[in-house]
């Protein structure tokens, strides 16, 4: 699959989400061949701003290509330069979040607000195409609600101004994460627009991205939710597509070790404070299920240290 002059190995796109898909998220991802990884999304205005965490963040010089970073907001005289600075500092794609549900965003008219003004969502597509060398996409949920959904006009509003593909979530703002996706607006904007489209929403197994590729006519599919504490998916996804076979899950004993490396992982990059602090929910993910993870559901979320972490989740295996 091909996104502009990006060439994808695979169909398989990890999401967005914010904190989760950090450097060392993006690392799990990549080794279990994930075609495509994205960022966490940066404020485009604290970007400009030279917001210290923001900056921190948005640091992608090290990483392997290709890398989308997605970034956010509604002026269309700092998305530009925000889209320039990303791209200095390493995003192959950059992704512009037409989608984000959260009420601190849409409050700003970010994110799923930029679904009720077509017009400057295409006007800002336009000046980040025009001032970057690499591939723009935007991703976009149905609509505000099910009284505007408007992907379909929106998609053709963006690939108009230059987007190189665009990502559908069959959900609207209103439903936030819940209910179900529809998969019918996917193919509704995979029939309107001549660049790749992106299924999004509710692929929590292999069988799940073939059945969206095949019912939407899509170019790929992009994985959220159950990818957390879950790397193996983009595996075992990449694999089924391939061959229609499923792999297993991983043994109890590889889930607890895949878990400490994402641990070491944080740590070596973000320190041990906010490491550990940060893995406390990786790790409950990673367990869930485990015989005995309930238990100590406690002693992970008290840890303070690595070394008490570690031993916790070894305790498990």
């Amino acid at each position: 699959m091909r996104i502009g002059s990006v060439e994808l190995d695979n169909q398989v796109i990890s999401a967005p989400m914010a904190g989760v898909t950090d450097r060392a998220f993006r690392t799990l991802a990549r080794e279990s061949g994930c075609g495509l990884v994205c960022t966490e999304m940066v404020s485009g205005q604290a970007l400009i701003y030279n917001n210290k965490k923001t900056m921190y963040m948005a640091d992608y010089r090290e990483e392997p290509e290709p890398l989308s970073v997605q970034i956010f907001g509604s002026h269309l005289e700092y998305m530009p330069r925000a889209a320039k600075i990303v791209e200095e500092r390493g995003a192959t794609i950059i992704d512009i979040n037409m989608g984000c549900p959260a009420p601190k965003i849409v409050k700003n008219h970010e994110g799923c607000a930029l679904m009720n003004n077509p017009q400057l969502a295409g006007e800002i597509v336009r000046a980040v195409v025009n001032d970057v060398n690499v591939p723009v996409t935007v991703k976009m949920r149905k609509g505000w609600d099910e009284k505007s959904v408007n992907a379909v006009e929106l998609a053709k509003v963006v690939v108009q101004a230059g987007a190189a593909a665009v990502t559908v979530h069959g959900r609207t703002r209103d439903q936030f994460y819940s209910g179900e996706a529809d998969w019918n607006i996917i193919r509704e904007v995979v029939e309107a627009v001549d660049v790749p489209v992106i299924g999004n929403g509710d692929i929590w197994q292999p069988r799940d991205a073939d059945q969206m590729l095949k019912e939407t006519g899509c170019s790929a599919v992009m994985i959220g939710r159950a990818a957390m504490g879950n790397p193996w998916i983009f595996k075992q996804t990449i694999h089924f597509l391939k061959t229609g076979e499923i792999l297993p899950d991983p043994e109890p004993e590889v889930r607890i070790k895949t878990a400490i490396r994402h641990l070491d992982l944080l740590v070596r990059d973000k320190g041990e404070h906010i490491g550990v602090s940060e893995m406390r929910k990786h790790a409950a993910w990673y367990t869930k299920g485990l015989p005995g993870a309930a238990r100590l559901r406690q002693r992970i979320n008290e840890a303070q240290t690595p070394k008490e972490l570690t031993e916790t989740l070894i305790s498990l295996i």
